[in-house]
């Protein structure tokens, strides 16, 4: 007992929600079976809706701590690749390299999701998602993952198992991502009423969150999506079949051009816009939807109406505005937090 208690009082440490002010690094778990899983709390954002967690895959700091281990774990795959390969923390867990000719979609707040992909080709739980990544986009190979000792031993303390699938590899890696929250941007703690926004980043807000710039219908507060499906008028042709969307998913043509809203918390950190990554600044994405709109059959509704059936109409002050207040939305804890980073 005494030996499980020295291995548990580090993670312990490493998981409480003080933050490891030293940037200690923490050794990956010894190998020893005797360990009783210690309950892990997330703090839940006080100002962000109720967080659902599966019955069957409540959190535990070893368990976490094993789905990091996976995160960061080439093995996972066959050609080199793991999740942190294209989820870089610097950038907000995505990646300004484009992949398959689109975005790296972010690893943020992914607790809150029911939806996954540009196209939603993905419905769910977390663990269904990671369930996709282990078998189908990594197809990860099980003989090999069971024939690494540290991962035979680790699952076997953590999950009781003496063979290991697809689903204890996706409940790992479901805990740990759960544990990836965006909670301290500058405009969080504007919310909490610990810090006061610029004057232009003010100003910004009041155009995001009002009908004159129209954002906070699909970049709900504060989660900052809506996590559904909505044709901007980024196309008005769909050439490519990526550019389809949720019509991939779907077959309704009503459903054509159709993207999940993307997340934009720490939005400024990327340099890839839309599904296509067609746009490359934040200055450039705001320029279309306040003159670059195409009118298209199924065009979404709050992109037409009255008044704004040619754009938005800002001045160059007010485009100025909206993007200093986009910028309030980096969180620079989550993208520095060591209990995120690889060992």
């Amino acid at each position: 007992m005494k030996k499980s208690f020295l291995y548990i009082l580090p993670l312990l440490l490493l998981f409480s929600c003080k933050k490891d002010k030293d940037n200690t690094t923490v050794t990956p778990p010894s190998t020893d079976t005797s360990v009783t899983l210690t309950p892990y709390t997330i703090i839940m954002p006080a100002h962000f809706p109720k967080m659902i967690i599966p019955d069957d895959n409540q959190p535990y700091v070893e368990r976490i701590m094993l789905g990091r281990m996976l995160y960061y774990d080439a093995n996972l795959s066959n050609d080199g690749r793991s999740c942190g390969g294209c989820h870089l923390q610097q950038h907000g867990f995505t990646t300004n390299t484009m992949v398959d000719g689109m975005p790296v979609l972010p690893h943020v707040n992914l607790a809150w999701y029911t939806n996954f992909m540009w196209n939603g080709s993905k419905k769910g739980t977390l663990e269904d998602v990671m369930l996709f990544e282990v078998k189908d986009f990594f197809q990860a190979d099980l003989a090999k993952i069971n024939n690494m000792p540290n991962y035979k031993t680790l699952f076997k303390k953590y999950f009781g198992v003496d063979n290991i699938t697809y689903k204890e590899l996706s409940y790992a890696l479901a805990q740990f991502t759960r544990t990836m929250i965006s909670r301290n941007t500058k405009y969080d703690r504007f919310m909490l009423g610990t810090e006061n926004l610029t004057y232009d980043e003010l100003q910004g807000r009041n155009i995001f969150f009002t009908e004159k710039g129209d954002c906070f219908h699909c970049h709900i507060n504060p989660v900052m999506t809506d996590n559904l499906f909505h044709n901007t008028g980024v196309d008005s042709l769909y050439a490519k079949e990526m550019d389809k969307g949720l019509y991939n998913v779907t077959g309704s043509t009503n459903d054509l051009g159709k993207f999940r809203t993307p997340n934009l918390r720490n939005v400024a950190l990327r340099k890839n816009y839309m599904h296509d990554g067609r746009f490359k600044t934040l200055e450039d994405v705001v320029e279309f939807y306040n003159s670059g709109v195409r009118k298209v059959n199924n065009l979404d509704p709050i992109m037409t109406k009255p008044g704004k059936e040619n754009g938005l109409k800002l001045t160059a002050l007010e485009k100025f505005q909206l993007v200093e207040f986009m910028k309030t939305l980096t969180d620079p804890t989550f993208i520095t937090d060591t209990t995120l980073a690889p060992y």
